[in-house]
């Protein structure tokens, strides 16, 4: 019935190879066993062939890129594409891969948040200034990336939560009215301070002396902020680095 053309029987231990599985065929897992298991098997959540997308150009201390994100027909990011410096290169192809894992991690169900909160904020190079006034510093490609995609698809108290101040203040969510009298006010009593404060000579001499030595300053390399010159380099008056010297 089985097709067998011999049957050897051997002691258990007395040879160095020896099968461990009788069954016929190999073994498959069952679903209704991982189901009453309590394990859930990770479904993939697939774009439509036709989804609308969003379009990010950014620059961050002279390095720019573009970011695209693939919404779900519910608006909800489900993939992104990350264009940065010439094709084939170490960082473009570094960023083409990054955008593919988070792209699946979408589709897989991982929820946005845990990845804002895990990705924001991390630090290296390149990093500095950009023109996106939602995210003012960025401290890397990363970094930007996702604090810009939280600005687009978290709430304001997740944005909060991470970082991203853009919660309208007081006095723009009065009405017009009253923003005029105090705009009025605040006029008033600024002339008053005027009139009493004596004009000084050396502040004169001074300041555009200060603007025209520091215009070529470079963003600090550790924390963002415009440095200041020290000597022949650079020193950054937040956080105490230097472009190099001692």
């Amino acid at each position: 019935r089985l097709g067998t053309k011999a049957v050897s029987i051997y002691r258990d231990g007395s040879k160095r190879t020896q099968p461990l599985n009788t069954s016929r065929g190999a073994s498959s897992p069952d679903p209704e066993l991982a189901s009453s298991s309590g394990l859930t098997l990770p479904v993939r959540r697939k774009l439509p062939d036709e989804r609308a997308a969003i379009t990010h150009k950014f620059d961050i201390a002279g390095h720019e890129g573009y970011i695209t994100v693939g919404l779900f027909e519910d608006g909800a990011p489900g993939e992104i594409f990350l264009v940065m410096a010439k094709e084939g290169s170490t960082i473009s192809g570094f960023a083409d891969a990054f955008a593919q894992a988070v792209s699946y991690a979408l589709q897989y169900g991982v929820p946005f948040q845990v990845l804002v909160d895990k990705f924001s904020h991390v630090r290296f190079e390149p990093s500095g200034m950009t023109k996106n006034p939602g995210v003012r510093v960025a401290k890397s490609i990363v970094d930007y990336v996702f604090r810009w995609m939280a600005t687009k698809f978290l709430s304001t108290e997740a944005q909060f939560r991470v970082g991203i101040n853009n919660v309208r203040s007081d006095s723009e969510a009065l009405p017009d009215a009253v923003k005029s009298e105090i705009e009025q006010l605040t006029l008033g009593e600024t002339a008053a301070e005027v009139d009493d404060v004596q004009p000084n000579a050396s502040t004169d001499q001074t300041t555009p002396y200060a603007i025209q030595n520091d215009q070529d300053a470079p963003p600090c390399s550790t924390c963002g902020a415009i440095m200041i010159r020290n000597g022949a380099c650079y020193k950054c008056a937040n956080c105490g680095a230097t472009s190099g010297c001692a």
